[in-house]
């Protein structure tokens, strides 16, 4: 039953059928309570159509029963606690991610983000520019972005 009603869900998502596919899941989690990957589901189901506020639950019942892609789960609860207003409850979320994930760089962004919330501008802005000198798209200035990112108010005279 449970894997059939999933693949249906799942069905649902590809056609677009999200109001649908939530339905479902919000059936599915009532009959299944203690299933980490079915409150996944349903977490993302909500945060799918805009209901962030519904999905907090789902995302802490899957972090409590120890869902799979908890990389998701972290990402998908962290961004949903920061877009409710809840940014020390984001940040707590999405540290807790990277305590799991060092380093993955959806988590460090979504953290930054949750930082400029909170008005740590300073530490919101080195920690992008510190992501940003990682990647391929900082071309021949990784070192120095990365340099700069710790030195953001260096001004030589």
């Amino acid at each position: 039953m449970r894997e059939e009603a999933l693949a249906r869900v799942a069905e649902l998502n590809r056609e677009g059928k999200l109001e649908e596919a939530q339905a479902a899941l919000v059936e599915l989690s009532a009959a299944y309570p203690d299933d980490p990957d079915v409150a996944r589901e349903t977490a993302y189901a909500h945060d799918r159509l805009g209901l962030e506020r519904e999905a907090v639950p789902y995302y802490e019942k899957a972090l409590e029963l120890r869902a799979d892609d908890r990389l998701g789960v972290f990402t998908g609860f962290g961004s949903t606690l920061r877009v409710l207003g809840r940014y020390d409850e984001a940040l707590e979320a999405l540290e807790r991610g990277l305590a799991e994930f060092p380093g993955d760089p959806a988590l460090r962004a979504f953290r930054a983000m949750a930082l400029h919330n909170k008005g740590a501008h300073r530490e919101a802005v080195s920690a992008l520019v510190k992501l940003v000198s990682e990647g391929e798209q900082a071309g021949g200035y990784g070192r120095a972005l990365a340099y700069y990112a710790d030195n953001l108010d260096l001004v030589v005279p």
